[in-house]
């Protein structure tokens, strides 16, 4: 519903979704490119395409921009009336999530443990701050080369103790989700996972969960099919908590600010 494009008012007690913790290092520029399109879109169309759908159909652009599925995007979409940075951090899974709790709150909003993968397919472009993965690199566990989810390849260990010192590194150094391919959006995320070099540990955990292990390896062998499931997933995620008419939405005409 957008409420990520809200701007913070300076008066309010509570912070609006886009400086919420989880949201502060989405860069500013994102924002921008989002308020661009929806000024020359309000130019030729006033008060009728809501920035809600301008932000799914630029996600969907993107994507197929950088060598990614083009699907369709359903349109009549209402801007969210409320934006919260309370509610953000319950509804992201996070860095240390375990695949249980992801699957749990992946299923609060009628996603399945196929969507968990599928969707975490996206992670083969973006990068990560370091600050995420300093666990995964310095766990003791991580420098040995047991089976299991904390295994990272010695190759990509050594890059990232480099980039990522355990003490005193530099805050805003990130590193790419996929070390291959990180500039094109393909199925290398998958057969990464399979070569212990999933950056996250929750993607990595992926890999070595039986539930999920046969996913992965069915992905990393057919880039179609990723393409496929990933743009029905898209689509399916597209669809949670939609707003549609003036009770429940609004249709604003300044991405960063409310109607009322």
């Amino acid at each position: 519903d957008a409420s990520i494009l809200i701007a913070s008012k300076p008066d309010s007690k509570e912070l609006a979704e886009k400086d919420a913790l989880d949201n502060k290092e989405i860069p500013q520029e994102a924002y921008e490119t989002i308020n661009k399109a929806k000024a020359l879109v309000e130019a030729k169309c006033p008060g009728v395409v809501s920035c809600a759908d301008i932000l799914a159909i630029s996600a969907r652009n993107f994507i197929h921009l950088a060598g990614g599925p083009y699907y369709d995007v359903k349109k009549g979409r209402w801007d969210g009336k409320t934006s919260k940075a309370s509610r953000v951090s319950v509804n992201l899974p996070q860095a240390n999530s375990t695949i249980d709790e992801i699957l749990k709150l992946f299923n609060s909003k009628g996603l399945t443990l196929e969507d968990v993968v599928v969707l975490s397919g996206a992670h083969t472009i973006g990068y990560s701050h370091c600050k995420y993965v300093l666990n995964r690199i310095y766990d003791s566990k991580s420098t040995k080369q047991a089976k299991g989810p904390n295994n990272i390849d010695p190759r990509l260990l050594k890059a990232l103790t480099m980039y990522c010192p355990k003490n005193g590194g530099n805050e805003d150094v990130v590193v790419p989700f996929d070390v291959t391919t990180p500039f094109t959006f393909d199925h290398a995320y998958y057969g990464n996972l399979e070569a212990s070099m999933g950056l996250l540990a929750t993607d990595q955990a992926l890999f070595f969960d039986p539930r999920t292990k046969p996913m992965i390896q069915a992905l990393a062998k057919d880039e179609q099919k990723f393409f496929q499931t990933f743009s029905l997933a898209m689509e399916k995620m597209g669809s949670i908590g939609v707003k549609r008419g003036k009770k429940h939405g609004e249709k604003r005409k300044d991405c960063t600010l409310h109607m009322t």
